[in-house]
């Protein structure tokens, strides 16, 4: 075989999942490989039908999505409780928590049907590291900390460390995936990063040798871990979040329809 795992695909059963690339051997455990495989499988199909990826996604899902989420684990230190603010699809939370057993992982997203289809595809792969939450994720804010926030394509930077830095932990980080427009990001967020106790952002590239592009992240932690200063939701100027119904929810408050749907963050840069 040359560059790909070999892997059948059955006539006729709708879009064609493409085979893993032979770099899916470097971030993938191989006992879990397979899990990997039947992941990009469930996305192709059932998250195509539910119009959680869109269809032209499907013949590039390894290259574009999961490697792609795949090596966001370099980042992640071992043993590590992470949080995946607007998981969606699981992208990147489900990818980490395949390649990563070691680490529990909380997939925070407030669409029904989005966690609906998380809850289906934890329960077929037997992710017994994954947790899921029907909710916005200020809705955790004071109940909930983990070593690691990270997110794929929810929203400016501004926003996402209103939503997320009462999440990380005093000892944690920040570690989201962001494209080419992150410096500018970092230089429109200034106010929010010089509220006390926030570290300087600091950007990376991860996947050497695995993907090309490498996947750019930005890495914020708290300045002093012994004096983590940031308000939770309320005052914070941004919401990401109402807990519901879901594996686990550590809030809960009742929200209208009406109400979800008025107050749901635009994500412009995320197929879903």
């Amino acid at each position: 075989m040359s560059g790909e795992v070999s892997r059948e695909t059955s006539p006729g059963a709708g879009p064609v999942t493409p085979s893993a690339p032979e770099a899916a051997r470097g971030v993938f455990p191989s006992a879990r490989l397979e899990l990997a495989e039947r992941y990009a499988d469930l996305l192709a199909t059932d998250g195509v039908v539910r119009g959680l990826i869109g269809p032209r996604e499907a013949p590039r899902l390894w290259e574009r999505h999961l490697l792609n989420c795949a090596v966001l684990a370099e980042a992640i230190p071992e043993g590590a409780t992470v949080c995946d603010v607007g998981s969606g699809a699981g992208l990147p939370g489900l990818v980490v928590a395949i390649a990563r057993p070691d680490v529990r992982i909380t997939l925070v997203e407030p669409l029904l049907r989005r966690t609906t289809f998380l809850d289906e595809v934890v329960a077929s792969l037997g992710l017994d590291n994954v947790e899921v939450v029907r909710g916005r994720a200020d809705e955790l804010h004071g109940t909930r900390t983990f070593d690691v926030v990270t997110s794929r394509a929810v929203a400016p930077l501004e926003r996402l460390l209103r939503w997320s830095m009462p999440l990380v932990s005093p000892e944690g980080a920040l570690i989201a995936m962001k494209g080419e427009s992150i410096d500018e990001e970092i230089v429109a967020a200034g106010t929010v990063i010089k509220k006390p106790g926030t570290g300087v952002p600091e950007v990376s590239l991860l996947g050497a040798g695995v993907v090309d592009p490498q996947v750019r992240v930005v890495r914020v932690a708290w300045a002093d871990p012994a004096k983590v200063g940031w308000a939770t939701a309320s005052g914070t100027g941004g919401s990401a979040g109402s807990v519901r119904s879901g594996k686990s929810a550590s809030a809960s408050r009742p929200s209208s329809r009406k109400q979800r749907r008025t107050r749901r963050p635009a994500r412009p840069d995320k197929e879903r």
